[in-house]
């Protein structure tokens, strides 16, 4: 048995960056907002209609800043 360690050129390096998006209080909105739609079906369309907002309005924001977020990931990590 050799005592030199094994290196192995196909490897990735050890460590290698993962990525997290930013922390977002936006998911939490938005939920906020479906629940408030859902739960006022039986109250007042009023209720209903502000609630969808806020639910489109958070979801097309979240869309938004993920794709702003994906576009700046390294060219190597798009398509995977």
């Amino acid at each position: 048995m050799s005592e030199e360690p094994y290196e192995d050129a196909g490897a990735p390096p050890a460590g290698e960056a993962i990525h997290m998006p930013e922390p977002s209080v936006l998911p939490l909105i938005n939920a906020a907002g479906l629940a408030v739609a859902i739960v006022s079906l039986t109250l007042t369309w009023y209720l209903v209609a502000a609630g969808l907002l806020v639910f489109v309005g958070t979801a097309i924001k979240w869309i938004a800043d993920v794709r702003r977020d994906i576009d700046r990931l390294p060219l190597e990590h798009h398509g995977h």
